[in-house]
């Protein structure tokens, strides 16, 4: 039986029993329980959703504020008058009362522009929330992706060393086929059964560290750990990927370089805020009260009065210590800090990209290498088998063409996923991963 065939007879024994007793979690399942359950992203919506409520004409200051005012005072006292006559009037336990209810309307109408530079403002914070959470969601995809196929990877391993194993055992068999018949010594027995337990305990280690691969998955999708399921069999890897389309992609796209974009914008908005403390400010006002009261000594014991009032009332300030250069210097230096800061953002992300794509493309080619050395070693593999069971070669040539066939199935497997890697970079780069 071919080498090739043994693998995925192999991988499918292992995985098919795994497969029906476990649930098979496809890797958009694990996206979307990652999204519904991490607690980043909920954050980043709750933090969106404030910004929302924040993003308003009322609190930019463009609406007027309308209060209702009741105030009622009263006193009991004992009053003594002395009238321009000379004469007196004492009253014990005089009661005096005065009611003021209405409702007043203040309407800042003018502001220097504050209030549209504002309003502005709060525009870019809620898009700068949207721009979070969008990288909230996008790195969380990535860890998914890389720890989905990390474990893809290992499962990929295993199946490699059980075919070893298969092989090893199929040794042993043939030496002690060999031994009872006097063709071989019982130290080619000895050793074939040696190499097979060396497989075993490779094949032990390999299931530690494909459970340490699933809890670490099960961490990340925010369930129970020791909850068990299995995964895909291959890493498909797109390798149609261009530079130039993702650089592209990456300027218009990428969640970091948008929210320092806003962050530019929003420090253009305050020094607008700041320099609008050199105009005037206007303010309508206007209401309509009621006023009553009421005393027990006095030449008007009653008095109530009810009407409209209006007016407006302008300031402008002329002097505050230099306080407004100080604020508009201050505004203007963190509005520098945010061109500089986008500025680094932008050559990083650039950086990242060339090396990520300089990665994808060396790991693609390498991927290919390994595939077409695969190959010949599945080849060789074959042939050595077939000569070791009619004994024309020494076990020791055998193993090392098994374990040359091991050793290329891993690099392979390491090629493949590390290919894998870098394209979820530049995806995650470029704002377009997706699944």
């Amino acid at each position: 039986m071919k080498i090739k065939s043994i693998y995925i007879i192999t991988l499918v024994l292992a995985f098919l029993p795994k497969m029906q007793a476990q649930e098979l979690l496809p890797l958009e399942d694990a996206v979307k329980i990652a999204l519904e359950n991490n607690y980043d992203i909920k954050l980043a919506k709750n933090e969106l959703k404030i910004d929302e409520l924040n993003n308003s004409i009322g609190n930019a200051g463009m609406l007027p504020t309308i209060n209702a005012l009741v105030t009622d005072n009263n006193s009991i006292t004992n009053t003594k008058q002395t009238q321009a006559d000379g004469s007196e009037r004492t009253l014990d336990g005089a009661r005096n009362m005065n009611l003021t209810y209405g409702v007043s309307l203040d309407w800042t109408v003018f502001d220097g522009l504050r209030m549209f530079a504002r309003k502005e403002q709060l525009n870019i914070l809620q898009k700068q929330g949207e721009a979070e959470l969008k990288l909230a969601i996008l790195t969380k995809i990535s860890e998914v992706y890389l720890n989905y196929f990390d474990l893809v990877q290992q499962q990929q391993q295993l199946a490699a060393i059980d075919t070893a194993i298969v092989i090893s055992q199929e040794r042993v068999t043939t030496a002690q086929n060999r031994f009872s018949i006097g063709k071989a010594s019982k130290l080619e027995v000895l050793n074939a059964q040696v190499d097979l337990n060396t497989d075993k305990s490779l094949q032990l280690k390999q299931l530690e560290t494909l459970k340490n691969a699933k809890i670490r998955l099960n961490e990340i999708l925010a369930r129970d750990v020791q909850t068990e399921f299995v995964v895909a069999n291959e890493i498909s890897v797109d390798e149609q990927l261009k530079y130039d389309e993702l650089k592209s992609a990456a300027e218009n796209q990428n969640p970091q370089l948008q929210a320092q974009m806003l962050t530019k914008n929003s420090a253009e908005q305050q020094l607008k805020q700041v320099k609008a403390g050199r105009y005037p400010t206007i303010r309508i006002t206007s209401g309509y009260n009621f006023t009553r009261s009421e005393a027990s000594l006095g030449f008007i014991t009653q008095s109530s009065n009810r009407g409209f009032a209006y007016g407006f009332n302008a300031s402008m300030p002329i002097f505050n210590g230099n306080l407004q250069n100080r604020n508009e210097r201050i505004a203007k230096v963190q509005l520098e800090n945010a061109n500089v800061t986008l500025e680094q953002q932008k050559r990083s992300l650039e950086s990242q990209l060339n090396a990520a794509f300089a990665s994808y493309t060396t790991n693609l080619e390498l991927t290919k290498v390994e595939a077409q050395n695969l190959k010949i070693a599945a080849q060789n593999l074959d042939i050595t088998l077939a000569k070791f069971k009619i004994g024309t070669i020494t076990p020791i040539e055998f193993r090392t063409a098994q374990q040359n066939f091991l050793e290329a199935k891993v690099r392979y497997s390491n090629a493949l996923y590390l290919t894998k890697i870098h394209e979820i970079t530049l995806k995650e780069l470029t704002g377009s991963l997706r699944f």
